[in-house]
């Protein structure tokens, strides 16, 4: 291995195996798969980071959740399958997984990375947890990913084909707006983070001069979608 763990690594993953609700048999592969490339390359080993258990993990996330999907709907046509899979592994989703279990918190960057905000970038949260799963993979079994995988995201599945969530969000937004006038949304973007390589925009939709719904994406039409999501999640329950 190319970077010694140290005790305080080794104590920091052992903290993180806690929000995981996974034991791994040993700690370099959970350890590499929180190394961004950035940080790699400032300490001298490039390519001893994540992105190729991201690789992996991504193939295994997307497995488990067709699998999944396609034995909770046995009628829906493949179509409804594929577009309910793409909401529950898309960026923003995982992201959202991924700070709930504070992979942030462990996540090894490069200096310019860090002071970037990298930490709670959609793009490096996300990638992080899919490499997780692909160390988790390699280090257990199937069965122990599906079980993760499932633990996180299990219930996102069922809510969203109740909602009808995989919808294109911003025509459901302008059909639930005309039952009340003839006035469209408008899409604003209010925010942009991030470097110009790995930006994040922030976008608010208005209708009758009231915000509805605010996302974030990363791009403008990723972040007009989770607005468009997140105003009919707040209209719903109007």
């Amino acid at each position: 291995m190319e970077n010694t763990l140290t005790q305080e690594r080794i104590a920091a993953l052992q903290h993180l195996q806690a929000h995981l609700g996974v034991a791994f048999p040993s700690y370099e592969l959970l350890h590499q798969a929180l190394i961004h490339r950035s940080f790699a390359h400032e300490q001298g080993f490039a390519g001893f980071d994540n992105e190729r258990l991201e690789f992996l993990g991504d193939a295994v996330l997307e497995l488990v959740i067709s699998e999944h999907t396609y034995r909770c709907f046995p009628k829906a046509p493949e179509g409804e399958l594929a577009r309910v899979r793409s909401v529950v592994v898309c960026e923003h989703t995982l992201a959202e997984k991924a700070r709930r279990l504070h992979l942030g918190d462990y996540l090894l960057l490069g200096h310019g990375e860090a002071q970037a905000g990298g930490r709670n970038l959609d793009s490096l949260l996300s990638d992080s947890l899919e490499a997780v799963i692909g160390a988790m993979y390699l280090e257990l079994d199937y069965d122990a990913c599906r079980t993760f995988i499932l633990t996180i995201l299990g219930d996102d599945v069922q809510d969203i084909w109740l909602s009808k969530d995989f919808v294109d969000p911003k025509s459901a937004l302008q059909e639930k707006v005309q039952q009340y006038g003839l006035e469209t949304p408008n899409y604003v973007v209010y925010d942009e983070q991030g470097p110009d390589h790995d930006k994040t925009f922030h976008v608010a939709v208005k209708w009758q001069e009231e915000i509805v719904g605010k996302g974030r994406g990363k791009t403008k039409k990723d972040a007009e979608q989770a607005a468009a999501r997140n105003a009919l999640q707040r209209l719903a329950k109007k």
